[in-house]
């Protein structure tokens, strides 16, 4: 090999590190911000309560939570408003979120702590790796993905999250009648969305109209999702069940 194509041929980890896209199936592209001092306090104070690492390996979550209750477990919770408000809408129900971005981690936490939610655990990684080695197969009654980057050029599309293998994952993941959920503003990623689903064995579409549903009440409205309402944007829920 030549000095010239060893300069080429770079590592993994070095390519990465130069924010180059390998191809590698990832649910995230790093936009690291700096996290302010309330979350970074947050991070401190905080991560031996609620956070989970990757290198704990397998989840076991009637010990984690301390109980036996439902699992919905997150992918990509942004900076965590919906999420710790659906934990303190339902504290019967035991939420896993995973976020990739340290200054959304660090928001999440300090919100669920300043809201007193007590039924949710993050992780910051990679929502992939987190699936591989981290949840039991049949052990989720829920996934949830919303609003993931839509990645709307044509060229990118292979990079998007959903696709026919994340999909077989999911289901993996999920126990029978688990529903995963997704929702999406972007029309193009919604019919991708739906013809993945459409193509996947083992799922049931919960629509009525067999595409998509209504926004559930569970799921709330974000401010953007709201404004975007107003100006007359669309957004696209999908539910399908396992059966």
């Amino acid at each position: 090999m030549t000095d010239e194509s060893k300069k080429t041929h770079k590592t993994l980890k070095q390519a990465e590190q130069e924010g180059k896209y390998i191809r590698k199936v990832r649910s995230f592209v790093k936009r690291e911000g700096r996290l302010t001092k309330g979350q970074e306090r947050a991070l401190n104070d905080y991560w031996a309560e609620m956070g989970l690492n990757h290198s704990d390996g397998l989840l076991e979550t009637n010990t984690l939570f301390g109980n036996d209750n439902p699992i919905t477990l997150e992918i990509g919770f942004g900076m965590g408003k919906s999420l710790v408000e659906m934990a303190k809408a339902a504290p019967n129900i035991n939420f896993i979120g995973i976020e990739v971005h340290k200054p959304g981690v660090g928001a999440c936490i300090a919100l669920a702590v300043e809201q007193e939610v007590s039924n949710l655990k993050v992780y910051e990684h990679d929502a992939i790796e987190i699936l591989a080695h981290c949840i039991a197969d049949n052990s989720l009654d829920t996934v949830q993905l919303f609003f993931p980057d839509p990645w709307h050029k044509k060229k990118h599309h292979k990079r998007r999250i959903v696709s026919a293998e994340f999909v077989e994952t999911i289901r993996q993941k999920l126990k029978v009648s688990g529903v995963f959920h997704m929702a999406t503003d972007w029309e193009n990623y919604a019919q991708c969305m739906l013809e993945d689903m459409q193509s996947a064995q083992g799922y049931k579409n919960l629509s009525k109209t067999n595409d998509y549903v209504p926004r559930p009440e569970s799921r709330p409205l974000t401010k953007f999702e709201n404004r975007g309402q107003r100006l007359g944007h669309g957004v696209w829920d999908l539910q399908f069940a396992k059966v």
